[in-house]
């Protein structure tokens, strides 16, 4: 009996510990409007807990050509490369799956919004909130993690 106990116990917190991800990888950002892939993001953590992330490819689409520098963006974003840029910063863990309390980037629009982020519960979904003041004003995206 206890064994079967402890085995159950053990055989539950193994499996708790492989869904335990954070959002550090390769996501692939996807248009909210068309549903098309707009590019690939690299999350890390830095050493200070709070995670960026960085644009590590940029992919062409039928009939859109892609902005190759950020126009129209605050300093320090003004005219550098898109490709390369961190367009997260600041991003804190929270709790269980949640993250927020970071910055996200548009270069295409050179806006910069608060952010707020939840991982989906098998890892594989990123879904972003970016807003202005009250996050109720701001507009959602899922990325999807690349494996």
């Amino acid at each position: 009996m206890y064994t079967k106990l402890i085995t159950f116990f053990f055989l539950f917190s193994l499996s708790h510990l492989t869904f335990a991800q954070d959002i550090t990888g390769i996501w692939q950002s996807v248009d909210d409007l068309t549903g098309a892939p707009k590019g690939q993001v690299e999350i890390t953590k830095e050493a200070d807990g709070t995670y960026i992330g960085k644009v590590i490819k940029i992919t062409p689409r039928t009939g859109y050509t892609p902005k190759e520098f950020c126009t129209g963006c605050p300093a320090p974003y003004t005219n550098k490369p898109i490709l390369g840029l961190n367009v997260i910063t600041k991003l804190k863990h929270k709790k269980d799956l949640a993250y927020n309390g970071g910055k996200i980037l548009d270069p295409n629009s050179g806006r910069m919004y608060s952010l707020a982020a939840k991982l989906s519960g098998n890892g594989q979904r990123l879904h972003l909130r970016g807003y202005v003041g009250v996050s109720v004003l701001g507009r959602s995206q899922i990325w999807i993690r690349v494996n």
